[in-house]
This record gives C-alpha cells, structure tokens and sequence, in this order.
C-alpha cells in the first residue's frame, strides 16, 4: 500500500467515528475559586460554536468541580447533569446531592450546557407576550399557535446569536468530550438526572469507550416520537393520580379521605372553569403536586384550602426551543397532526387531561422549520460500559416505561434499578436508591433490581 492510499485510509476511518482521539493537544481549564462556594473551583473552556467547523467561530463553557476530599483513594472523574433543561450543572456538581464517599472518591464536574447558567445563557421569557393557547379548537387557533413560535423562534435565535442553533444534545455531548480531554482523563463516569439523561445517552453512543460508567436516573427515553413522547407522559400523569388517591383513602390525614377523589377532582375542575385560565392552572398545578410529589398539598389544593404551586425551572421556556426542539421530531405542522396528537393524549389521560409537560413541550416546537439536529432513534450504545438506569415506579414526569424501553434497547449493557415509589428522580428517595447507585459509582457493581418504596 502506497503512503499517500495508507494516509487517505486512515483519515477516512478517523473521520467515520465521532470517538476517534483528535490530533490536536487539548486545551486546559484554567481553574479559580468559585465566587459563590469556597469548596469549588470554577473555570471555562473555549469549545467550536459549531463542531463541524472546528477552526471557525468559538464560544466558552461554564465548568465547575468539587475536587475528590481523599485524593489518595480518588477514582477518578464524576461528570453530573441536573436536566431541565436550564438546570445549571456547575452549581449542580457543588450541591449536597452527593454521598462523602462520592464526594472524597470523585472529581464531580458539571459542565453549563449551552444557553444555560453561565454558558451563554438563551434568556427570551420576555419575548414570549400575548401567547394564544395551547389547545387549539379550530384551525385558526392552531395557525396561531404557528405564527406565534415563528416569531418568538425568530426573535430569541437573533437575540441569543449562534449558540441558539447549536445546542442540541449531540452538541453537548462533544462539549463534555472536549471537558474530559482538557482534565486530561482518559475515562470519565457520568450521572444524569431527567433531561440529563439525554446527554448521558448521547454520549454513549458517539463516547462510549470513553465511559468508565453511567447512571441515568429517571431517564428521558431519545428513542420517542411524538406519540410516545406526549402520551406516554399523559399515561404517566394519571397513574401519579391512582396512587395519590389511593393514598388518600388509606390516610386519614388526606384532606379528602373519606370522600371520593375522583369526584372532588372533577368538581375542583368545574370551578376552575369560573376563572380565565382557571382550569390550566389547576392542571399545571397538580401535576407538580404530583411530580414531588407532596400529596398532602394536593388534597388540601384540590380541596380548595391551599395556594397554587411554585415551580420553576431557570430558563427552561426559552432553552427548550434550542434544545428539546432539536432533540426531538416535535413538529406539529397542521391542525391534523395536532388533533390526532391531542386524541391519543385524552384517550390515555381522561383523569388528568392529558399531561402538562410533554403536551407544553410538543405545542412549543409546532412550526419549527427543518427537522431536529439530534432527531430521535433507537439507542445504540455497542461501545458503552454496563449503564445503571434508574427510575420510580410512579414517576408523572418521565415514565417507568422509557427506563424499561431504555433496557429493552440494550439488554446487554443496562442494568435497571427501580424504586417501586412515587415521584420525579429517584437517587435521593431512600439508603437503597441511594446505596445502590453508590455502588455502582464506586465499585462498577451493579445494585439489586428494586428498591422499596417509602410513602411521602
């Protein structure tokens, strides 16, 4: 073989696999102490704006670490995600979240993704006036649902520059190999929370010899269309409102015990109804009481004795258009496509009317031009250690079926943890979650395949 046929082989074999080594020596982090939390350190690192165009225009990342407390015992490196998206994982990895043992074995890290916390955040909330709403009866209301996000898409993408077009999960993923070369670790572990498990799986696929191990804690299946995506939450919603009832009934603290839930529901609904906006509330509402979940709060709400619930999740309206719309085929181009959408959604959530997030979510993406720039498939993590997938049983925001869908993708390197309780992330509910997932961080031995549940 001729040098010049032996160099053209290998820069078509580099070329065809996102893990190939780059050539070039990796940039550091020039690390500092974090100005709001004395035990971490903070720091940047300048990455491609556009990764298929290395050597053109280039913007920084956030990067945060707890350094491990017992470097004589250290493993290694602990890569976190808190999701969202528009949860900072910089301030994430300085959190209380942790074990001591995994905070003295590992350096976490959390790396800002891209228009989040202090990685050119996408900030457009005030922007976003004058919104029709969000279930359409006529093809009038759904066309001005379209012109409504052209415009919103149109003006955030100006006002947030290039970043706004390169945040998909793929783009995080290479963002996050970039951060492990910088640390000069030629592994690293990772554990992603909800939408962080997205990027958890990305990087499998494109890294996965990379990856010492993985824990995806209430997993976001990737692999989900928009049926699956909108009526698997809608499912998942009313089955968080079975068990809310049912312990309603066998608690007789439960504002509503003794009464029938269902009905008082409903009746919580019709009044509503009497105030604009009214019903959405409520709904919104619940499915956070729900989520948590704080059950007493829900029976006292529904009840009519407890304010509305705060929730709030640091940019998430704005980012979202950047990434969950080029994460999944959310396109929503006709009111056709959206009433079949809403129809499935009812049929498989008459209690709660479908589910909060995955319809917000889907009507947010209706009109996007061009399809998503990490479009959904079948997970293929060939390459990837044993992953630790984790889920609650009753879990409104993320379904127990993605995390068994995730395990049905790769039988052969998953293992599933599943805490047989309510609520959205599973990790901190009680010493076997936590204890399981431990082990598996420290040791790469994977944890017995339930947890038992422990009533809020």
């Amino acid at each position: 073989m001729t040098r010049a046929l032996l160099a053209a082989v290998i820069l078509v074999v580099s070329a065809g696999s996102a893990s190939a080594e780059p050539a070039e020596r990796a940039p550091s982090i020039e690390w500092a102490p974090c100005p709001d939390n004395a035990e971490g350190q903070c720091g940047t690192l300048s990455v491609p704006m556009d990764w298929d165009k290395p050597r053109g225009q280039r913007v920084d990342v956030a990067v945060a670490r707890h350094v491990a407390s017992d470097p004589a015992r250290r493993i290694g490196v602990l890569m976190v995600d808190p999701g969202g998206p528009g949860g900072s994982a910089a301030e994430f990895a300085l959190s209380g979240l942790f074990s001591d043992e995994i905070r003295a074995r590992f350096d976490i890290v959390g790396i800002d993704s891209r228009g989040t916390g202090k990685s050119s955040a996408i900030r457009c909330s005030d922007l976003m006036t004058d919104a029709p709403g969000i279930h359409p009866t006529d093809e009038a209301g759904f066309d001005a649902v379209l012109r409504y996000n052209r415009r919103v898409v149109a003006q955030c993408r100006e006002r947030s520059g290039p970043v706004f077009d390169n945040a998909d999960g793929a783009t995080v993923a290479r963002d996050m190999d970039a951060v492990r070369r910088a640390l000069g670790e030629r592994e690293v572990s990772y554990f992603g929370l909800s939408y962080g498990t997205v990027y958890g799986q990305t990087y499998a696929e494109m890294f996965g010899d990379r990856l010492r191990a993985m824990v995806l804690d209430s997993v976001v299946d990737h692999s989900a269309g928009l049926q699956r995506f909108v009526g698997d939450r809608a499912a998942a919603a009313d089955d968080a409102f079975v068990e809310f009832a049912r312990w309603c009934d066998r608690t007789e603290s439960c504002a509503l015990h003794g009464r029938n839930v269902y009905d008082a529901w409903e009746a919580a609904l019709v009044r509503a109804d009497g105030e604009p906006g009214g019903r959405q509330q409520l709904l919104d509402s619940m499915y956070y009481g729900l989520r948590g979940p704080d059950w007493a709060w829900a029976a006292e709400y529904i009840a009519g004795r407890a304010g509305v619930a705060a929730y709030f999740e640091p940019n998430y309206d704005s980012v979202r258009l950047a990434s969950v719309c080029q994460d999944f085929s959310l396109r929503l181009d006709s009111f056709r496509d959206y009433t079949r959408m809403r129809e499935n959604e009812l049929r498989r959530s008459p209690i709660m009317r479908g589910t909060f997030l995955g319809h917000d979510e889907a009507m947010a993406c209706a009109g996007i031009a061009g399809p998503p720039a990490n479009p959904p498939h079948r997970l293929d993590i060939r390459k990837a250690p044993k992953v630790l997938v984790l889920s609650a049983r009753h879990d409104p925001t993320t379904p127990y079926e993605w995390a068994v869908n995730i395990q049905r993708q790769a039988p052969r390197n998953t293992a599933l943890l599943t805490y047989e309780g309510w609520g959205h992330i599973a990790y901190p509910r009680n010493a076997c979650t936590r204890g399981g997932v431990d082990e598996y961080l420290l040791s790469l031995k994977t944890p017995v395949a339930s947890c038992p549940a422990v009533e809020p």
